[in-house]
């Protein structure tokens, strides 16, 4: 049983690399010459959304992971999405969950050729100048768009204390929009940290993501409240939500 599904996640892989290629190299390019500006951003995240929304299922019904969701993920607009980091999964299942979603990559990304149409229209460069990458973040979340952050920068492990960055902290309070905390947690430890990619256990693994309650900024801040305490607060609150 297990090699059998190890077997399935290799092939799992190749869809998604394939669909990657598809997306990147042939659908992005040629979208181009009937999108423009702000439109083809938006169709870009859409047919990414689409795009894992079926990868998702197709997860499902080759019997690899089961989806469970608590709360209303529906209608999610201009909002800082936070959430825990367990699995290379994560960004998958929330993007195909959520549309209309933007990610944060290094400028770095630019330079692989299959990714460079992705990043570039579907995440935000963040090790840029400061100034201006609040400014993209802030024109993005008025637009519409919903910001997904891991706030722990990588994946963390089982039981492992979550060290919060205070960047999506940040973006939030610049724009002046709602933070919707996440919760994923699966039972079993697939594609975390550290462990062998192929191990999948004998049994589908669910996945449960929680959506909790907003963290309005506007809770939080007084006209005697600094920048750099709000901040904290804010990452304090982030970390108490997104723990499990």
């Amino acid at each position: 049983m297990r090699v059998l599904r190890a077997l399935i996640v290799i092939l799992e892989m190749f869809i998604f690399a394939i669909g990657g290629l598809l997306i990147g190299l042939v659908i992005i390019p040629f979208s181009t010459l009937k999108y423009k500006g702000l439109e083809h951003r938006k169709f870009c995240a859409n047919v990414v959304h689409k795009s894992w929304k079926f990868f998702s299922s197709l997860l499902c019904k080759f019997g690899s992971i089961k989806i469970e969701t608590n709360g209303d993920f529906s209608n999610i607009n201009g909002k800082v999405i936070v959430a825990n980091h367990p699995s290379l999964l994560d960004i998958v299942l929330l993007i195909g969950l959520i549309p209309n979603c933007l990610c944060l990559a290094k400028k770095e990304l630019l330079k692989n050729p299959i990714m460079h149409n992705i990043v570039k229209y579907l995440y935000i460069i963040n090790d840029v100048d400061l100034e201006d990458f609040k400014k993209e973040t802030k024109e993005a979340l008025e637009n519409g768009f919903n910001i997904i952050i891991f706030p722990t920068g990588t994946r963390t492990l089982p039981n492992e204390e979550l060290k919060i960055h205070k960047g999506s902290a940040q973006i939030a309070i610049n724009a002046n929009v709602d933070i919707i905390p996440i919760t994923i947690k699966a039972d079993y430890p697939v594609l975390i940290k550290n462990h062998f990619p192929l191990d999948v256990g004998k049994n589908v693994i669910t996945f449960e993501i929680t959506r909790k309650e907003n963290i309005k900024i506007s809770d939080y801040k007084t006209p005697d409240t600094t920048d750099i305490k709000l901040r904290k607060v804010i990452s304090d609150m982030i970390k108490e939500n997104i723990s499990l």
